[in-house]
């Protein structure tokens, strides 16, 4: 079983910064991969990074050069950095966790970047 807690989110004007969190809890193992999703009204939940320590990070087109996900395994967590915040990055994050055969997801985080 693995339990994920976003935070992190809120209200931010275009070109602003978060930093988003995701603590993860349970069996859970640096080689399992984790990242964070988004999810906008209307809209279906996309990737927006990905994360394997040792790996190199997979990153949607659209946050390349603006969003750094990293992971810090002694405190078993998930970050996101999210610079030159525009409208369209508005969305519900979700942290993920992938335990196979089952994916772990969390609560979600809302990201709104206002004009």
């Amino acid at each position: 079983q693995v339990h994920l807690v976003e935070s992190g989110g809120g209200l931010v004007q275009t070109g602003g910064s978060l930093r988003l969190s995701c603590a993860a809890s349970g069996s859970i193992l640096s080689s399992n991969p984790m990242g964070w999703y988004r999810q906008a009204p209307g809209k279906q939940r996309e990737l927006v990074a990905m994360i394997v320590s040792g790996g190199t990070p997979n990153y949607a087109d659209s946050v390349k050069g603006r969003f750094t996900i990293s992971r810090d395994n002694a405190k078993n967590t998930v970050y996101l950095q999210m610079n030159s915040l525009k409208p369209e990055d508005t969305a519900v994050y979700y942290c993920r966790a992938r335990v196979l055969p089952f994916d772990y997801w969390g609560q979600g985080t809302q990201v709104t970047v206002s004009s």
